[in-house]
């Protein structure tokens, strides 16, 4: 499973999905520009010592995300969204796609890919959820979904 984080902007989000990412094997993708330096110690104290069990790959654009994981599903995870993130068949391939904390994903790449877009359901007057939260509701819901193969 591939997280992509486009531009993300607070480094203790980004370090708690790096453990998230470490605990369940995804790999991370970090679109630039960051809001941060990744030898931040805020970004580093939320990861731990878990840095060396995760992938993570930097990316200068969404664009090169997208033709490295041609062929894979992506699924723009936004506010936006008509249909929940519980209602789409996940594999262990696919590309989950999150937007900065300020601003989610770029309104451009939402309607390119309106068909894959999905929310996760809150109470009306909630604007959002914490990305790292974000995140792990998305990660452990595919994951749920393929019985927690290799799992203990």
């Amino acid at each position: 499973m591939h997280i992509v984080l486009v531009e993300p902007e607070i480094p203790g989000n980004t370090g708690n999905i790096a453990r998230l990412c470490a605990a369940t094997g995804a790999a991370l993708h970090l679109v630039r520009p960051l809001g941060f330096a990744t030898d931040d110690r805020h970004l580093k104290r939320a990861g731990l010592d878990y840095w060396h069990l995760v992938a993570v790959r930097y990316h200068d654009s969404f664009a090169a995300v997208a033709a490295e994981y041609a062929g894979h599903n992506f699924y723009f995870n936004t506010t936006k969204a008509g249909r929940f993130y519980s209602q789409v068949a996940y594999t262990p391939d696919d590309v989950l796609v999150f937007g900065r904390e300020t601003a989610g994903l770029p309104a451009s790449l939402l309607a390119a890919n309106a068909d894959r877009c999905l929310r996760i359901p809150m109470l009306a007057g909630a604007r959002s959820l914490n990305l790292s939260n974000a995140v792990a509701v998305v990660v452990y819901e595919a994951l749920r979904q393929q019985s927690f193969r290799d799992f203990c």
